[in-house]
């Protein structure tokens, strides 16, 4: 038994034609009969009955509810899950551990990547997002996640070193070749322990800045990231990379010509 609820146009006006009908089958072949004519119905009456045929094993239970079902919007859900399984893929949840330091370093990433903002847009991006359920946090605000940036900062090498391993282990040696590329950002405050004046890119003048040098592999994967006083020259940057290279990376013969080449 169903309900054959269904509409037609003819000459620019709509007619609906909603039929209690049962179905059956006869030599292979499917017949229906109506049983009544439910068109006169109103639409909480149809919607009633489709709902009880719906449902028609545990009628009981829907007897039982007393007051009206309210649904609303929940934390969204699958962002937050995917980035988090591509963090375990990549390596960054094992390089990172499973503090709540840790835990909060996710959630900047995410915000980042979801939408970009301050600290407090990230605050509020979890507070819309399943973000303290998926990495098993508690309440944050803006100040635990600047706690969390210098927390990271201080085992930056660190992270770098495991992730720079998590990824060449598997493929059995290192990268032959390395990109390196130097930028600049400008600063509209005063206190940054970096802040100098500078060659500005951004042609600011007047504004102090910090200068930046990205390494990456030959696909574009980045291998580590350091950030220089403002008034930092760009050539002067480079041998702190050839050294985390050989040093802290184990990178072999940079200085040999048969050995990996760094392209700046």
């Amino acid at each position: 038994m169903f309900i054959d609820d269904s509409t037609s146009t003819r000459h620019g006006k709509t007619y609906r034609r909603v039929l209690l009908r049962n179905s059956y089958r006869i030599n292979g072949k499917v017949r229906h009969d109506t049983l009544a004519n439910l068109s006169q119905c109103s639409d909480e009456e149809i919607e009633a009955l489709k709902l009880a045929l719906q449902h028609k094993g545990r009628l009981v239970e829907l007897g039982t509810l007393k007051e009206p079902i309210a649904a609303q919007q929940g934390l969204g859900f699958g962002a937050v899950w995917v980035l988090n399984h591509l963090a375990k893929r990549l390596g960054i949840t094992q390089a990172l551990g499973h503090s709540r330091m840790a835990a909060l370093v996710h959630g900047l990433v995410f915000a980042t990547i979801i939408a970009p903002g301050s600290r407090l847009s990230a605050v509020r991006l979890a507070q819309r997002h399943a973000v303290c359920d998926i990495l098993h946090l508690d309440s944050f605000n803006e100040e635990d996640l600047y706690q969390a940036m210098d927390w990271l900062a201080e085992r930056q090498s660190a992270i770098e070193q495991a992730l720079f391993s998590h990824r060449y282990q598997a493929q059995g040696q290192p990268p032959a070749l390395y990109l390196y590329e130097v930028t600049s950002s400008y600063l509209e405050g005063e206190h940054n322990e970096l802040a100098d004046y500078g060659y500005n890119r951004d042609g600011k003048k007047g504004k102090k800045q910090i200068v930046i040098g990205l390494l990456t592999d030959e696909q574009g994967w980045p291998v580590t990231v350091e950030v220089f006083a403002g008034n930092t020259q760009d050539p002067k940057t480079v041998k702190s990379q050839i050294d985390k290279l050989a040093q802290r990376f184990g990178v072999m013969g940079m200085s040999t010509c048969t050995g990996p080449t760094l392209i700046i």
